[in-house]
């Protein structure tokens, strides 16, 4: 039987969904460790995108900066942080993949509000809108389908690299593959090292379907037409 095989077998057996640090278990902790680092990337990543993209000054500097954190190895991040006051377990694993979602967070962010035409802004500005309700009544709106783009990537990258939480005791689907190179491949470990990477792809898989749905949900009416006209005149072009 090849490891496939036995990884399928293992995901049929309704013993390792519920015993306790199952599957099932193991689920919730990757969805929890997930969301707080989504939650925390959105805390940061979005206000400074948001500023930066309302001021219309700075933004790329800011996203060059951001980008250049995807540079330092997720591992490291989870190497190095345990060994300071967050301490071992689930914190560090929140930072770490919190570190990873900021970059698109901010870049859409700031993409999104400086995509919106100036003259819309001149509009706003000369119906007599503040700052302030220019950002929150014409610029946030526009910008909604980008943010929801940058809130897509973040989370389908952190749900992904989630697993190695299991190398600082952080807990997740990665627990599952780790224990199955501990039961040793000739023991049966690698239909369950199999077992949870599928976990793990089809996870990924399905917050990518569902946050691409809400992406689409988001957009205005009026942009999707547009952007489906976009894509028609590129396609048409010879």
């Amino acid at each position: 039987m090849s490891y496939f095989q036995e990884g399928i077998t293992w995901l049929n057996d309704p013993l390792n969904w519920t015993n306790p640090g199952g599957l099932l278990d193991r689920l919730t902790e990757h969805l929890v460790i997930s969301f707080w680092a989504v939650l925390l990337g959105c805390a940061v990543g979005w206000p400074i995108g948001i500023w930066l993209g309302h001021r219309g000054r700075g933004g790329a500097t800011a996203v060059t900066v951001a980008n250049l954190t995807l540079a330092i190895p997720t591992l490291a991040l989870l190497t190095i942080l345990p060994l300071t006051p967050l301490g071992f377990g689930k914190p560090p694993v929140v930072v770490a993949l919190a570190v990873f979602a900021v970059p698109p967070l901010l870049a859409n962010a700031v993409t999104g509000l400086r995509a919106i035409d100036p003259e819309t802004r001149e509009a706003a500005r000369g119906m007599g809108l503040s700052g302030g309700q220019l950002l929150r009544q014409v610029e946030l709106p526009l910008a909604v389908p980008y943010l929801a783009a940058g809130l897509r990537t973040a989370a389908v990258q952190v749900v992904a690299t989630a697993a190695l939480a299991a190398l600082v005791n952080g807990g997740g689907l990665g627990q599952i593959i780790s224990a199955g190179f501990g039961i040793g491949m000739s023991n049966g470990g690698g239909g369950q090292i199999v077992a949870g990477g599928l976990a793990v792809a089809l996870l990924a898989l399905l917050v990518e379907g569902l946050l691409a749905l809400f992406q689409r949900l988001v957009t205005p009416p009026a942009l999707r037409v547009r952007k489906r006209r976009r894509a028609a005149v590129t396609v048409g072009t010879p």
